[in-house]
């Protein structure tokens, strides 16, 4: 669609500004804009060419010795009409890289005599006024981001689902772009904005503040039958998609999966021309994608326009050469989807595709993950995954497509259907090991064979065969790791994160995980409960946290609580508020596992600051965890004991892989949690791969309640140099 950069308050050269914006000139080649306020006067530029906007800005800087720069620039990308940007209004201007599909319908409304959705959206904030900006985006029915400036103010939003990104730099002066990489190197403190937040700059005072967004909320669940449930899915399904056609040539991502295939399916029952696009590797070396197999069966049996792109492995270095810098990311995941992504798209851009369709949101909304299938509550499961997707996956997907000239549509992310299927009874989505049942169920009254409607698929990157052709790699350059082996093509650093720490094994191993795929953990957070019952904070050991923090070399951040259930939360929020201040953290690490009182209330904190949230141990199988925690290296030993079949002469004990089948036996025997996740036991890591100096406790007793509960009371630990 578009790019946008901006800088206020800045007193360095326009040179920043420029090279940012030519750094993602791909978002729009369509005309070129800038916005350029000094004093009390305002110019705007436009022109078919950067070089001749920044031709006009420096002769103007130079004629007025401009001191405080304040710039707005814009790449149109015109798929709704062709209207120069920014946007002149009444009180403002408004730069924007927007697709609203309700635009011409509130045009009319208010009467607004808007050219395309971008006029629109300017005219109904002028209209409505900057105190009903809320009220503004509640309105609107499509994906955004935008900067709208005022004389001394600047709002910067994105859709709430955050499909359209925007990123922010405060420090010394303000600065937004649509992309990170166009900051990078010229400002700091860079962080992507929270999707459920708006920002307002003064620019006078240079101080920034919030508007919290609502995001979608868990309500009570449809009592309709089955067969009226998908009745009214199909009515907004096919609704979601429609309203996203262009008129201009488009193409289906698809992999032959239940997502992609129905989308297909309802775009031909509607009449409209597509072609579909896939990209697996095809090379003997490897077993055969079974992405590739399925897309060409399914396209063979629907009748569909099916385009491919094979790749041997020994091609895939090229495009790791170009896809990391697009994503700025090394991340294994992020990498191994985004290269299936990129082909694809490749393809369809030429093949002279303007928009691509995508499936993407459908494994949130409808739970098809792994970890949906034993959750306490999926509808709860599928609104925490559609809060971590601006992360995890939106910004992905959209920095690939416009980098290959292409919109992105995702119907699935409609905002009517979001809601509608969080009220889904989850009994219509998991059925024993079967997934996503209810959109299966649907696909097969549209007369999708059951082969197809049922196909248990997996990741993209794994179908596509993409993350086996990068270990392949990884091994052949003899690298032991595909993170390590990754990085090569991507220093810059990943978003920085706090972990929320508790001396224990889980937070420990979380810790582990991040630091492999290459994310820079700044602090560790730990909070002390003076509550021995905290519902949500582990408390033996807790002491061992400073030692461990000096052994590791990551600053610690510690606050204290009562322990009040709820109430901790105050301070919670305090301790990751003084980390992301302190520390510039984007992000928080917890080391949940299957406790969904805990993840929920960090996870809704998280967001309400502005943290991004991972949980990588998520719904992890309790044995593997341990057996992989034990065989990478940790030491760590039991500090306190409550449950049947474990008496004191755990304590104090550093856990083997003889110890893990002990615990299998009591666990079949008293059915305890094999990692203690149940609070049957807790545990401290004194020694492993990512500690600079090990822990060794010196002195130590034990209290004992009973036969079965005890926990160790540390009275000296020190550290010690590791040989």
């Amino acid at each position: 669609m578009c790019g946008i950069i901006g800088v206020f308050n800045y007193k360095g050269d326009f040179g920043a500004v420029f090279d940012g914006l030519e750094r993602i000139n791909y978002r729009g080649r369509d005309g070129y804009g800038a916005y350029i306020q000094y004093d009390e006067t305002k110019k705007t530029f436009y022109s078919k060419k950067i070089s001749e906007i920044k031709e006009d800005i420096n002769n103007l800087n130079k004629k007025y010795k401009l001191k405080d720069k304040n710039i707005v620039l814009h790449c149109l990308h015109s798929v709704v009409g062709y209207v120069k940007q920014p946007i002149k209004g009444k009180e403002g201007v408004l730069v924007s890289n927007c697709e609203i599909y309700n635009w011409n319908k509130l045009n009319k409304k208010y009467k607004l005599n808007a050219r395309n959705d971008s006029d629109l959206l300017i005219r109904l904030i002028e209209k409505k006024g900057l105190n009903k900006i809320k009220s503004v985006l509640n309105e609107i029915d499509g994906v955004y981001s935008f900067a709208y400036v005022t004389k001394d103010k600047i709002i910067i939003a994105r859709d709430i689902m955050g499909i359209k990104p925007m990123w922010f730099s405060y420090s010394d002066n303000f600065a937004f772009s649509s992309e990170r990489k166009a900051m990078i190197g010229n400002f700091i403190n860079i962080q992507e904005l929270n999707p459920r937040k708006i920002l307002i700059y003064d620019i006078r005072k240079h101080k920034i503040r919030f508007l919290q967004r609502e995001f979608f909320k868990i309500k009570p669940e449809i009592r309709y039958d089955k067969d009226k449930i998908i009745k009214r899915l199909i009515l907004l399904i096919e609704y979601a998609i429609k309203k996203r056609v262009p008129n201009k040539k488009f193409g289906l991502l698809f992999s032959g999966g239940i997502d992609s295939t129905l989308i297909a399916l309802i775009l031909k029952r509607l009449g409209y021309k597509f072609t579909c696009y896939t990209a697996a590797i095809d090379d003997p070396s490897v077993k055969q994608s079974e992405d590739l197999e399925y897309a060409i069966k399914v396209a063979k049996s629907l009748g569909l326009k099916l385009k491919i792109r094979r790749i041997k492995v020994k091609d895939v270095e090229s495009y790791l050469k170009i896809v990391p810098k697009i994503i700025e990311s090394s991340n294994v995941v992020k990498v191994g989807v985004a290269l299936t992504f990129y082909l694809a798209c490749n393809l369809a851009k030429n093949d002279g595709a303007k928009v691509i369709f995508s499936g993407l949101g459908s494994e949130e909304i409808f739970a098809g993950y792994e970890r949906h299938l034993n959750a306490q509550n999926i509808n709860k499961e599928c609104l925490s995954g559609l809060l971590k997707m601006y992360e995890r996956d939106t910004y992905r997907d959209d920095v690939i497509t416009m980098y290959n000239n292409l919109e992105l549509r995702l119907p699935f992310l409609d905002k009517k259907l979001i809601k509608y299927a969080l009220r889904i009874s989850q009994k219509f989505k998991i059925n024993g090991e079967n997934k996503k049942v209810i959109l299966r169920e649907l696909a097969e009254k549209f007369g999708l064979k059951k082969e197809f409607a049922w196909r248990k698929k997996r990741a993209a990157q794994y179908g596509s065969r993409f993350d086996k052709a990068i270990e392949r790699l990884s091994k052949k350059n003899g690298f032991r790791y595909k993170s390590d082996y990754l990085q090569q093509f991507y220093r810059e650093d990943n978003p920085k994160l706090g972990i929320l720490f508790t001396s224990g094994k889980d937070s420990m191993y979380s810790l582990y995980i991040m630091l492999k795929q290459n994310y820079p953990v700044k602090c560790l957070i730990t909070i002390k409960s003076m509550n021995p019952f905290s519902y949500m904070f582990h408390t033996p050991a807790i002491d061992i946290v400073k030692l461990q923090s000096e052994a590791l070399g990551i600053p610690l951040i510690e606050y204290k609580t009562k322990g009040e259930k709820e109430k901790e939360l105050i301070d919670l929020k305090k301790a990751m508020r003084e980390a992301r201040d302190k520390y510039k953290i984007e992000g928080i690490v917890t080391g949940a596992l299957f406790s969904t009182y805990q993840r929920d209330r960090i996870e809704r904190i998280a967001d309400k600051i502005g943290l991004k949230i991972f949980s990588p141990l998520w719904h992890k199988i309790q044995e593997s965890e341990l057996r992989e925690i034990i065989s990478i290296g940790f030491k760590f030993m039991i500090v306190s004991i409550s449950a049947y079949g474990l008496d004191k002469k755990w304590i104090g004990k550093i856990l083997t892989l003889n110890d893990l089948e002990k615990l299998k036996e009591l666990h079949k025997k008293y059915g305890i949690n094999v990692a203690g996740e149940g609070g049957e036991f807790e545990t401290l890591v004194v020694d492993g791969p990512i500690f600079k100096k090990r822990i060794k406790v010196e002195k130590y007793r034990i209290e004992q309640e009973n036969e079965y509960s005890a926990k160790m009371i540390i009275e000296k630990a020190v550290l010690e140099n590791k040989s």
